[in-house]
């Protein structure tokens, strides 16, 4: 009789510790989903940046720091340029820029998270899903946190559909009439007076919504009390700073995870302030990322459109804005700025905007592409 010569263990044991684990994938595969599955992301953060394309980011650090790359967003791993156009231009605004991003699909300028099929002001298109919808369904707790009017272009976009962005008043009613889950958790946003003008032209009120829905809308966030765990602020202006680490104190402490976006506006129709608003936000964003879990969290970085900014001068130990005091105190309100170093046209552009990211699932912003592709890195990064 043949004699069958067994394996020792110690030989088994190397054979596995030397075989690659695509070779042994081939023949389970059970092994072969666990060894490809990729890492999923817990909690998503979105930052947007309204306007600020490759020429302000760039300008912002020179500004800020007097050097390039100072930035923190700038010392992400992650890179890829974003083309922003709607169906039918080649410059887009808030609106589409914003829905595109928050449910890959490009829409018309003006139109907040509808299909193209939308016509301003006059019909509505198919309303798209968004990412904050998805994450509501999912049982994740979401928050919007904005600069601007909570009920401007960029933050409705998370929570509403309408043919409109001006239409601030019945965008905001959405916000309680959520069509997933119970809506957002953590609203906080400027526009108080303008939203409030629309909502009595609508015949109810702030106090009104707040009865109806039993949730308080305050007019500042230092009102909130300390346990109120959806807060919904809409004040005559925005600490940003205070509302995004408020917001992120209160998401974190989710059983599921959260999707948390931050806006903070970016025009240089002002070069300074527009420039030092990048500053301070990239601040903001270097205090958020310290507090998350990169191993479970995706931090992603971008803009809705671009600007017409560039920096044509300057040297090292001289101020990038020579020039502004003058400017600022004789501006006509033309549309091209001469600065001695900046020139500025106040307006869209339609160059590609950049997009970094860092955390679980970041290596899938890489390349040129449409804004509509970070709709699916963040889905693909949540597993959905």
């Amino acid at each position: 009789m043949k004699r069958v010569r067994y394996p020792t263990f110690l030989a088994v044991a190397a054979a596995l510790v030397l075989t690659p684990a695509s070779v042994m994938a081939q023949d389970n595969p059970a092994i072969a989903t666990e060894a490809t599955q990729p890492a999923r992301a817990r909690n998503i953060i979105l930052f947007l940046a309204d306007a600020a394309g490759v020429p302000t980011i760039s300008a912002a650090s020179l500004h800020g720091y007097g050097e390039p790359l100072r930035l923190n967003v700038q010392q992400w791993p992650h890179l890829g340029l974003s083309e922003t156009s709607p169906v039918d231009d080649f410059v887009s605004d808030s609106a589409n820029g914003m829905s595109s991003i928050v449910t890959g699909v490009k829409t018309r300028n003006g139109v907040i998270s509808q299909g193209p099929d939308a016509v301003r002001g006059q019909s509505d298109g198919a309303p798209t899903k968004t990412l904050l919808e998805y994450a509501e369904e999912n049982g994740l707790w979401t928050g919007v946190i904005t600069t601007q009017s909570i009920a401007d272009a960029t933050p409705a976009a998370n929570y509403a559909h309408s043919n409109d962005r001006g239409n601030w008043g019945p965008i905001f009613v959405q916000a309680f009439t959520p069509r997933f889950g119970d809506g957002v958790d953590v609203m906080v946003g400027a526009g108080r007076q303008q939203v409030g003008e629309q909502l009595a032209a609508l015949g109810t009120s702030f106090d009104a919504l707040s009865q109806t829905h039993a949730r308080p809308i305050y007019a500042t966030l230092g009102d909130v009390p300390a346990g109120n765990m959806r807060p919904v602020v809409v004040s005559d202006a925005m600490d940003v700073h205070a509302a995004t680490l408020r917001a992120l104190d209160i998401l974190q402490q989710s059983p599921r995870g959260y999707f948390l976006t931050v806006e903070w506006d970016a025009h240089t129709d002002d070069a300074r302030a527009g420039l030092q608003n990048v500053v301070d936000f990239d601040r903001l964003i270097a205090e958020v990322q310290a507090r998350v879990d990169l191993s479970d969290t995706l931090l992603v970085f971008t803009a809705d459109h671009s600007f017409g900014l560039q920096v044509d001068g300057g040297r090292r130990g001289e101020p990038l804005l020579e020039g502004y005091d003058a400017w600022k105190t004789s501006d006509d309100g033309a549309d091209l700025v001469r600065l001695e170093n900046v020139l500025v046209n106040r307006t869209h552009t339609a160059e590609e905007v950049p997009v970094l990211a860092i955390g679980v699932g970041a290596e899938r912003v890489r390349g040129y592409f449409p804004n509509t592709h970070l709709f699916r890195v963040m889905m693909d990064a949540w597993g959905w």
